[in-house]
């Protein structure tokens, strides 16, 4: 890849990833990603601004070589995750003489995670700052916006804000800057819901204090630069909201069609009372659209068969992966059949125990549903309209 200039003296030095397709082992990537480092130049010092993936570093050497870079003066890490700060090491070995930036409880995890040495560290606090010359880099601790180590970087000079994993998303582009906003906001809709959604609390208190350092870039870890904060800001601030919206989420797994008819009755009753349904056959869904979904849903339901006396394994994954998400839903239930027993639906409640949700009587029924179960997902999507209707989103 090919160094870039952001502003005058300032350059993305990253790596874009076109081929990966898994981040984590767990989330999908259907636009690869980008590991973004950032170059700054002061008049007497130079910061190297995060690092990128391992298997991408010589990426990352190369623009650096390419620049002319003889000195790093500083290697500011914002986050101890390998795509932040993998290429760490190597990056010291060519630099000896750089000094590592972070706070205290980032650099216990350099220090495990990667082995490098305590006393190649310098210790920041929060609002402390870093002169490079003519230029001032400004440091903010903003724990749990993923990790309890997490710090952004301020641009002070320039007002450009390096936020880490923050407003960014997953996106392997060769364009510089965000150039189609509505692609962009779904793009940084799906990353907030997989990776952000479980930290919605602590990122609320901060985006504020983001507003008021009044940035005129935001130059994130992965996806690319934005020039107009505003957009995001707004985004992440409707998303972190209580606000929800008129909107069923609804997972299932249907094995013999028993469930799948129930689901189908239940979209179709949803859709009669003006509520907005969105099903998701969990056999073929990507699970980040799933999470996509959920950031907004007033409700969940859970459709599920029973295998021997619980619910299917591909339903546990699908609630446990929403539990640990932690949306903002307000209402939950359960529907599905059996064959001779079980307990799916008090499985599936139990484990929601992290989402804060009213649960509405669930629809079990054995076998096929006969009119008596269709009279109770009328039932049931009866009681979803009125909920929605009481909080005044229907």
């Amino acid at each position: 890849m090919v160094a870039r200039e952001i502003a005058k003296g300032i350059f993305w030095v990253g790596a874009l990833d076109f081929d990966r397709r898994l981040f984590d082992e767990l989330i999908p990537l259907p636009e690869g990603t980008s590991y973004n480092s950032y170059l700054v130049r002061g008049s007497e010092k130079t910061a190297l601004i995060d690092t990128v993936d391992p298997k991408k570093e010589e990426e990352l050497i190369v623009n650096l070589i390419k620049l002319g870079i003889e000195q790093i003066d500083y290697i500011v890490i914002n986050h101890a995750e390998q795509d932040h700060a993998g290429s760490l090491p190597m990056v010291l070995e060519m630099y000896p003489r750089a000094k590592v930036v972070t706070n205290e409880k980032c650099r216990d995890l350099l220090v495990a995670l990667l082995q490098i040495a305590p006393e190649s560290v310098m210790v920041v606090k929060d609002g402390d700052t870093l002169s490079l010359g003519d230029r001032t880099l400004r440091f903010f601790l903003t724990p749990w916006t993923h990790w309890p180590e997490t710090q952004i970087t301020f641009l002070v000079e320039d007002k450009i804000l390096f936020p880490c994993d923050l407003f960014g998303f997953h996106q392997a582009t060769s364009e510089l800057y965000i150039t189609n906003e509505a692609d962009a906001y779904r793009s940084a809709k799906r990353y907030y819901a997989e990776i952000m959604m479980p930290f919605r609390n602590s990122i609320r208190g901060y985006i504020q204090k983001v507003r008021d350092l009044d940035p005129a870039m935001i130059a994130p870890s992965h996806g690319p630069v934005n020039k107009n904060p505003k957009f995001i800001l707004d985004a992440y601030a409707e998303w972190v909201s209580d606000d929800v919206k008129n909107v069923v989420v609804l997972p299932y797994i249907s094995m013999h069609g028993s469930t799948q008819k129930m689901v189908d009755h239940l979209t179709g009753a949803l859709i009669q009372r003006g509520v907005d349904v969105k099903p998701f056959n969990l056999t073929h869904t990507d699970i980040g659209e799933l999470a996509y979904s959920l950031v907004d849903a007033a409700t969940v339901v859970v459709a599920t068969p029973t295998v021997l006396f619980g619910p299917h394994p591909q339903i546990v994954y699908a609630t446990y992966l929403a539990n640990v998400l932690k949306p903002k839903v307000r209402f939950a239930s359960v529907i599905g059949s059996f064959g001779w027993g079980g307990k799916a639906a008090e499985t599936i409640v139990k484990m929601l125990d992290h989402v804060k949700v009213e649960v509405l009587e669930p629809v079990v029924i054995k076998g096929l549903p006969d009119e008596a179960a269709l009279v109770a997902l009328n039932r049931l999507a009866d009681d979803i309209a009125k909920k929605h209707k009481e909080i005044g989103i229907l």
